[in-house]
């Protein structure tokens, strides 16, 4: 059958996508079956059986932990018998000789990397996943990037490589080392029943374990049998404490006995302890029943109102997945239609039709499309940007400069009087190249770097936080704050926001001017993030800006946090309010990618009119090579290509600028 691609794609029906020439046994595991739903703080966590991992050290009362191993069960047992260790999953090519890039998930780094032998590489393939082994020639770590780079044999060239990002990589089940007396893998603690060591009573069962900097977490679903008071002191029925979830330390002190053996373990708690994350629900179960047939109701609306949408946009193939697969397929393409923001895909598609220039025109004295740093440095030479130069040993040492000191003095007086609110923008490292699995980084530990930006911010019961990450991140980023008192912060004024992404779209337009979304599997859209120009959309989404001005927010604070950037950046904070300025900008030369390493504040009245005109940012439209699924003629087939054969929709949040006056801009420029 022959499918028009750009060349030299590839087309098969239903075969793994990481077919390359050389020796591999494949085969394919069952789907990836999940628990019921969980509520915590009215949000909805989905515990899946391929869990992270960690190797533990109980010593004394602290528990020390690593990223660790995740296993993965094989239940197809008439293909093979042995389950597979997560290591480590493909970020990104390295050089041209084949070699590519995996940020590590285990303990055990140098042995899994550096060691020549078989491994195993798992990739998702339309619903279900494939695994396929491949020979390790050698391995060396890149420190600087916190990753190894890795040569496998048959690997040869950059294409070749391109083709296996996104893969999980694997070692057999049998291949973990024999840990010392005292550890233990997360994948071994996870199911175990939970007892009182005082009574004997069950407790419940372990369910995930989380690494939240501190201390690690065992994550226990209460048991029926368990009796349970609420913070009131009021007891509670077996089915109000049934399904709740509660946090434990994992410590010797609280955790005295593990008994791998009998599977169980027992524990100490100390008064309240496990009353302190539950929540019940006061409401009968005929209210409950009401609510939830109302909010199916409301879903299927909005899902109406989405499909009606993407009709309009001549993008019906997204719908062929309900007519394959079974209901909990249908219900994941139902969540995946109605998540698609389809004002901000309308925007950006007529922002590629209508493409506008990448620089600064100094002679008409406007400001059009794409900021970089060399751009902002012409407008300051122009005298067209307020700008103040600051030695880069000011931050470093202090300065005797009483403007510098008076500006850094008014903006801390103002965050402690919570007039600013500072919005983290926490990007994945190295997402060039790959969408990656959720599976496979679900609960990754955060960077200690991130605990360390936290703590840096003064006056922080005063300071509202918006934190955007990932969807694989945002889990892991709650457990973080609940279990470090939210860092000081006032936990009513935290947010924790999913980016906003886009689909991926098709890089041949179908018919004129018309691009088509693209399809990861029947019932999953291929979607990639839309860089920090998403930023803006989300406070529009989720009613932020209404909700700071109630707080008395005069300012806002958007940073992506790094060695340089670490929030609550006082002196511009003082600056922009004593020129009355809209935008206030700090670049360094240091740094060439204002997109990844960036601290802007904008005036309340600034913000609240750019979610009123999203339109003003300009969108990029970056040709990506990925694999993809579509139908012919009633057949499901896989698209891949060597060659970039789509495109990822970016906008930056420098772009705002294209909404501003010049003069109502002023720069802070750190010099060497």
């Amino acid at each position: 059958m022959e499918i028009q691609a750009l060349p030299p794609a590839l087309q098969r029906p239903f075969q793994p996508p990481l077919s390359l020439g050389f020796p591999f046994k494949p085969y394919f595991l069952t789907p990836t079956k999940h628990a019921p739903w969980h509520s915590t703080n009215n949000s909805f966590v989905l515990y899946s059986r391929f869990l992270h991992a960690v190797k533990f050290r109980r010593s004394f009362a602290t528990v020390t932990a690593t990223t660790g191993e995740a296993v993965i069960d094989d239940s197809d047992t008439t293909n093979n018998e042995r389950g597979f260790v997560n290591i480590g999953y493909i970020s990104s090519v390295h050089g041209i000789q084949g070699e590519i890039r995996v940020k590590p998930a285990t303990d055990f780094p140098r042995l899994r990397f550096s060691t020549p032998g078989r491994r195993w590489l798992k990739s998702k393939v339309l619903g279900g996943e494939s695994v396929q082994e491949v020979e390790l020639e050698e391995g060396r770590e890149h420190p600087a990037l916190k990753s190894w780079i890795l040569k496998f044999r048959g690997i040869d060239t950059v294409e070749q490589a391109k083709m296996l990002i996104g893969a999980t990589l694997l070692v057999t089940d049998e291949d973990r080392p024999e840990l010392e007396e005292g550890e233990f893998y997360t994948h071994d603690l996870i199911g175990m029943r939970v007892f009182m060591k005082e009574n004997g009573k069950l407790v419940g069962t372990v369910v995930n374990v989380f690494n939240s900097g501190a201390n690690d977490l065992l994550q226990i679903v209460l048991d029926s049998s368990f009796d349970m008071l609420d913070k009131s002191g009021k007891s509670r029925s077996a089915e109000d404490a049934s399904d709740q979830l509660v946090l434990v330390p994992f410590v010797e002190a609280i955790v005295p006995d593990v008994d791998m053996k009998k599977r169980e373990m027992h524990i100490t708690p100390p008064k309240g302890l496990l009353e302190l994350n539950l929540r019940f629900d006061e409401r009968s179960k005929k209210e409950r029943r009401q609510l939830e047939w109302k909010e199916r109701k409301k879903f299927q609306k909005h899902l109406i109102a989405a499909k009606k949408k993407l009709i309009e946009m001549e993008q019906k193939h997204v719908f062929h997945g309900f007519q394959y697969g079974e209901k909990d397929q249908w219900s994941l393409l139902s969540d995946q239609i109605v998540g698609v923001n389809s004002k901000l895909l309308q925007e950006a598609l007529q922002s590629l039709e209508q493409p506008a220039k990448r620089q600064v025109n100094i002679t008409t004295k406007k400001n059009e499309s794409l900021w970089k740093v060399a751009e902002l440095v012409s407008a300051i030479e122009a005298k067209l940007i307020n700008s103040i130069q600051i030695p880069e040993e000011y931050f470093l040492n202090g300065s005797e400069n009483k403007f510098f000191r008076d500006m850094q003095e008014k903006g801390a007086e103002l965050m402690s009087k919570g007039k600013m609110a500072i919005v983290f923008l926490l990007n994945e490292e190295e997402r060039q190249g790959s969408i990656s699995d959720s599976n496979m980084i679900e609960n990754e530990a955060i960077d200690t770097s991130v605990l360390h930006m936290f703590q840096k911010v003064k006056d922080r019961v005063s300071v509202p936080l918006i934190l955007v990450s990932s969807a694989q991140k945002i889990h892991s980023l709650r457990n973080l704050f609940r279990s470090n008192n939210y860092f000081a912060f006032d936990s009513e004024k935290v947010w924790f926001l999913e980016e906003e992404k886009l689909p991926v779209v098709s890089s041949l337009p179908e018919g004129q001017n018309k691009y088509k979304i693209l399809m990861k599997s029947p019932w999953e859209i291929l979607q990639s993030p839309v860089g920090s120009g998403g930023l803006i959309s989300l406070f529009s989404k989720h009613s932020i800006v209404d909700n700071l001005i109630d707080m008395g927010v005069e300012y806002i604070e958007f940073c992506c946090p790094s060695e340089r950037t670490a929030g609550g950046n006082s002196l511009l904070f003082g600056l922009i309010n004593s020129r009355e300025a809209k935008i206030g900008i700090q670049i360094s030369p240091k740094i060439t990618d204002l997109e990844e390493n960036f601290d802007m504040i904008f005036s309340m009245d600034f913000v609240k009119k750019l979610t009123k005109q999203s339109n003003k940012l300009q969108f990029d439209a970056i040709p990506k090579a990925h694999s993809f699924v579509e139908k012919v003629d009633k057949e499901w087939v896989t698209v891949t290509s060597s060659t970039p054969n789509s495109y990822e929709l970016s906008c930056s949040i420098h772009d705002s600028l294209n909404a501003c006056s010049l003069d109502k801009v002023c720069i802070v420029e750190v010099t060497e």
